[in-house]
């Protein structure tokens, strides 16, 4: 049997790909290699296992990609939150030439049918992705904001700053201060 690669909807983390994993050996499925939003099997799926896997899948909040533009967007989703979320995808190539060599189609086809369908253009989208990276960073209080801006690759703190304000309505320290405050424990509000 040939092998064939499914592609799955809301895959956004190490621990969607375990839980992916997991349901795939639990209904038998032979996975070659589970990646964001991608699972290449050994050989191909039953119609039972198929049916079984969407119903999983389901229940999971993921659902199984089959038309040809909903497995592209998520091709495209998949690359843009590697690129911004995880530090071993660094590329010396602007955003377009990284998508078009990952993907194997031109960007500006990539870039008409993602903002067709999700309403937003492929940039607003990684712009998003990196706001919610600075968030998460700023959380573990573990970076300075020079810092997160060097490992999101901004040109400047205050160019990060325009764009997480723009963003969210309120700067990085403001968010900063809305967390600490948050953390606090209810006795120790009130008497603020």
């Amino acid at each position: 049997m040939a092998s064939e690669t499914l592609y799955i909807k809301n895959m956004v983390c190490n621990r969607c790909i375990q839980v992916v994993g997991e349901e795939l050996e639990r209904l038998g499925v032979d996975v070659a290699d589970i990646q964001l939003g991608e699972v290449k099997l050994a050989r191909k799926v039953s119609d039972e296992q198929l049916l079984l896997l969407r119903e999983v899948l389901s229940h999971r909040e993921f659902k199984l990609l089959e038309d040809n533009n909903s497995k592209l967007i998520e091709q495209i989703k998949t690359a843009a939150i590697d690129l911004v979320h995880n530090p071993e995808v660094k590329i010396n190539l602007n955003v377009s030439d990284y998508l078009e060599q990952r993907i194997g189609k031109d960007y500006s086809y990539l870039s008409n049918l993602f903002s067709s369908v999700e309403n937003v253009t492929i940039e607003k989208f990684i712009i998003l992705q990196k706001v919610e990276k600075v968030k998460e960073l700023l959380i573990y209080n573990e970076l300075t904001l020079s810092e997160i801006s060097y490992e999101l690759d901004y040109s400047s703190v205050q160019y990060l700053s325009g764009q997480f304000s723009k963003v969210t309505g309120m700067s990085p320290s403001e968010f900063k201060k809305l967390i600490i405050k948050e953390r606090l424990p209810l006795d120790k509000v009130a008497t603020q």
